[in-house]
Parts: structure tokens; C-alpha cells; sequence
């Protein structure tokens, strides 16, 4: 039994068949865009983050200095 009840064999025959369907160059080119598009994810996901990651250290900064005046104007 292979993945989710499905056997090699039958995985093997289908990928045969998308072979002669599609072609081995046309496959190519499916996958290299398939890969372009991921790592254009991850790259988007890594600079959304690190945006993120920038707006929360600048919110933590305007709350110290607003801490830093109060303490100012309480002296």
C-alpha cells in the first residue's frame, strides 16, 4: 500500500500517462514555473514578516518613549 491507499504502480501508470499527454518539455516548463512561483512565496512570506517584525519594534519604541514622558511629567 503506498500513500492514502494509493499503490506505486498506480502512481507509476499515471505519470506515464500525464508523460504522453503533456510531454517531457511541457512538464519542464510546468515545473520550473511551479518553482518560481514557491520560491516567490517564500520571499514574499520572509518580507512580510520582517515587515512585521520592524512595525512591532517600532510600536515598542513609541510605547518607551511614551512611557518616558510620563515619568517626565509625573518628576
Amino acid at each position: 500500500m503506498g500513500i492514502g491507499g494509493v499503490s506505486i504502480g498506480s502512481l507509476l501508470i499515471v505519470l506515464v500517462i500525464v508523460m504522453l499527454l503533456f510531454g517531457t518539455k511541457r512538464l519542464r516548463s510546468i515545473g520550473g514555473d511551479l518553482g518560481g512561483a514557491l520560491s516567490g512565496f517564500k520571499k514574499a512570506v520572509r518580507e512580510s514578516e520582517e515587515a512585521s517584525e520592524a512595525l512591532s519594534l517600532d510600536s515598542g519604541l513609541s510605547t518607551q518613549k511614551r512611557q518616558a514622558e510620563k515619568e517626565e511629567l509625573v518628576s
